[in-house]
């Protein structure tokens, strides 16, 4: 059955979007959620239904009606999800590399979204099943899930508010700096729209990235990663416009370095261990979402990626 709720604005909320006021009124619900709630008239001002951008006065009765979840067309299916940690509120899991986190044109099945629709259930929050980030397909590591609609506000607000520590790490080509920093514009290619850059005389978007080296080979390095901002593949971007493309990354430069060494190449050897980018999303820590400490959680670097590292660090071979 629909839950209905009569909530009245205090005169605390006057001039407030009805939307932003709605996430006030019930803080379960996100921000997008009460705008199809409005969208789709479940909302009642002093008995009208008003626009999401309306404004309150203060004193208002609101009358919300949650109605029942809608099928989503979406398939739970029994995969296999390495879980690091999980409560009440959230889960944090180790999501392998090779796996879509949202189904898309191409990618219907087998994604991170429908194993949490078998474990779940229809228990989840909506929005994605509570997913406030992403990783790449083929980038392995920490990846955070609400459980429930107060989790995920809270984790969304964190996010926002840049509350959230995201550590990488990542194999690249070249003698990279010890240390650096970028901060850049950052857009999609203008001539390529599956690829995203930094090099733009302006955007609205900046993307700031920071890194120091954990380790140096002949030919390549293993880095630790900060993300200040998280844009669409912005490491690899970053690191890639930089000159030092990750190991193994077919669409920002990798492989053609790879293709231009010796076939006996350590590094050529290490991107072929490694099979895919050379991208690992190590560690995760943010606010929790019900009692506001801090947590932090770590991913044990894949089989793959030790392999590629195995072939870097192997002494190398008398001439």
């Amino acid at each position: 059955m629909p839950e209905t709720r009569s909530l009245l604005a205090p005169a605390a909320l006057a001039g407030l979007r009805l939307d932003v006021a709605l996430t006030r009124l019930a803080p379960d619900l996100t921000r997008a959620r009460a705008q199809r709630l409005l969208e789709g008239g479940h909302v009642l001002v002093d008995g009208r239904a008003p626009k999401a951008a309306a404004r309150l006065r203060g004193g208002e009765r609101l009358v919300l009606t949650l109605p029942d979840p809608e099928p989503s067309g979406l398939v739970a299916q029994d995969l296999p999800l390495q879980v690091l940690f999980e409560d009440d509120d959230l889960l944090v899991l180790d999501k392998a590399a090779g796996m879509v986190v949202h189904p898309a044109r191409g990618s219907p099945h087998s994604t991170v979204v429908n194993a949490l629709l078998y474990r779940l259930g229809s228990g989840g929050p909506g929005d994605r099943l509570g997913l406030v980030h992403r990783l790449d397909k083929e980038t392995s590591g920490c990846l955070v899930v609400a459980k429930r609609e107060e989790a995920l506000a809270a984790l969304q607000a964190a996010f926002k508010r840049r509350e959230v520590e995201k550590r990488y790490l990542a194999l690249v080509h070249g003698a990279i700096a010890a240390e650096g920093r970028l901060d850049t514009p950052y857009g999609r290619h203008p001539r390529d729209r599956t690829r995203y850059t930094s090099r733009l005389a302006e955007s609205s978007r900046r993307a700031i990235t920071a890194w120091r080296v954990r380790e140096a080979f002949p030919g390549a390095a293993l880095v630790e990663v900060e993300l200040h901002t998280g844009r669409t593949h912005q490491i690899r971007v970053h690191l890639s416009e930089a000159g030092h493309p990750l190991l193994a990354d077919a669409a920002y430069g990798g492989t053609r370095r790879e293709a231009r060494l010796a076939a006996e190449d350590p590094v050529r050897r290490a991107a072929a261990a490694v099979g895919r980018q050379a991208l690992h999303a190590w560690r995760l820590a943010f606010p929790h979402p019900r009692t506001g400490e801090q947590v932090a959680f770590e991913a044990p670097l894949p089989r793959d990626f030790e392999a590629a590292l195995a072939v870097l660090r192997a002494p190398a071979s008398p001439r």
